[in-house]
């Protein structure tokens, strides 16, 4: 059956009444035709359901898209203008541990009874609108804007999920669009070089709005389309930028602005500073708008913390979880690994999408790691760990190798394996991470 003739059915009574998350998240699964991972690039869908709900945002729109950062850079949006004293509603994508955590206001995930609440309304309008097969992806952004309309928030940040032109949260018009870099990732749906994808992370730009890209070297796509359309854009290093030590930094910016004595960004690796100078542009750009003060720019760059980014976990061994997942991201942390204490010996707990450039991803490890533990991914578009294992073999990575049925069966082997003067390293995707987290969380 083609997608194009896939026909969901519709929530009974008894769902659109219920409260409770589990029930929804088994309906939206259903609602597409690939399920929970499929991925169908487009607005109409979106918008039409959009349009059903008579969605208007009226307070400033910050939609962030990129590569990576674009989580970190979410985060000090968020922190900022929540020290700021601003009622800040925000959308990021995929969720660790619980669907919460992707809808958020003033800082919190979203409770059951709201975020249930807005799925009825969604599907109520879905329906109305010739039940359309919305996509997990695009139910959990349209359900999103529900709560923060209801919640009355006074600025709303929404992460791009895939890519940017096409994306659901494209169907939004934002007052200011943040692309954080550009790399290779997804291309099978953006395209197999930085032109191509750049182009597509692009296209949340709009005519006469803030367009700002924290890539120092952005393809000539991405500039093109935005002098084409009359965007705004400001980019890193020649517009905004930063400079600084190893105690403090400096932004600086348009019309020689300076904001100088800042400290160091809570979330760890040089890359961030380029993700805390294009918040402040961002900060700065609407500042007529979102008065911010400069006490809440510093305590928002430090008062975070986001789960699962570079986050070294109490004790000993070490234990460092990251979803990196892409050869720019897995780079990034393998320098950061330069910032720890030595180790002895260093164990990789690694889970991987099968879409994804596996031997890319490994590259910037290879030497790095005494023991590899490649993991199954129990999700449709897991790889399997023989195929991760193939690839350390054949790229001469270094390192023992053993594969495991499981993430968890994974970590638990290397506690067996780790001394209190090693580290373990988990890493490959959010699916990867959240295991271990929940393993954790069940061996407690």
């Amino acid at each position: 059956m083609s997608d194009e003739a896939y026909s969901p059915a519709p929530a009974d009574e008894r769902l659109l009444a219920c409260r409770v998350l589990a029930p929804w998240l088994a309906h939206l699964e259903q609602l597409h035709p690939r399920g929970q991972a499929g991925i169908e690039l487009g607005l109409e869908r979106v918008q039409r359901v959009r349009q059903e709900l008579a969605q208007e945002p009226r307070c400033p729109l910050i939609v962030v898209g990129g590569t990576n950062g674009k989580g970190s850079t979410c985060a000090y949006l968020e922190a900022i203008y929540a020290d700021a004293g601003h009622r800040v509603g925000c959308y990021t994508s995929p969720h660790l541990l619980n669907y919460n955590e992707r809808i958020r206001v003033d800082r919190q995930a979203a409770g059951d009874a709201l975020i249930c609440a807005a799925f009825a309304r969604v599907e109520a309008a879905r329906q109305a609108a010739g039940n359309i097969a919305l996509t997990y992806f695009e139910f959990g952004t349209l359900a999103a804007m529900e709560v923060f309309l209801a919640q009355r928030v006074e600025v709303l940040i929404l992460e791009v999920g895939l890519g940017g032109r096409l994306d659901a949260v494209n169907a939004y018009t934002p007052d200011c669009a943040v692309v954080c870099s550009i790399a290779l990732d997804h291309t099978d749906w953006l395209g197999s070089d930085r032109e191509a994808i750049g182009f597509e992370k692009a296209g949340i730009f709009r005519a006469g709005r803030a367009a700002f890209c924290a890539d120092p070297d952005p393809p000539r796509s991405l500039l093109a389309h935005a002098q084409a359309i009359g965007a705004e854009l400001q980019v890193l290093g020649r517009d905004f930028g930063h400079f600084g030590d190893s105690l403090q930094w400096t932004f600086w910016g348009r019309g020689g602005l300076r904001r100088a004595g800042l400290a160091l960004p809570a979330l760890r690796g040089a890359g961030q500073l380029r993700n805390a100078a294009v918040a402040l542009a961002v900060v700065e750009s609407l500042r007529p708008r979102l008065p911010v003060d400069m006490q809440a720019v510093r305590r928002g760059l430090v008062d975070l913390a986001l789960p699962g980014r570079f986050q070294v976990l109490a004790g000993r061994p070490t234990v460092v979880l990251d979803v990196a997942h892409n050869p720019q991201a897995v780079s990034g942390l393998a320098e950061k690994l330069i910032e720890l204490p030595f180790a002895a010996k260093t164990i990789a707990v690694v889970g991987m999408l099968a879409d994804k450039d596996i031997a890319g991803s490994l590259a910037s490890l290879a030497g790095r790691v005494d023991h590899w533990l490649l993991a199954d991914l129990d999700v449709p578009r897991g790889a399997p760990a023989v195929a991760l294992a193939a690839t350390v073999r054949q790229c001469a990575l270094g390192g023992e190798v053993e594969c495991l049925s499981s993430v968890a069966s994974a970590f638990r082997r290397s506690a067996e394996l780790a001394d209190e003067n090693d580290r373990i390293l988990v890493f490959g995707s959010f699916y990867t991470v959240a295991a271990v987290m929940r393993s954790r969380q069940n061996d407690r």
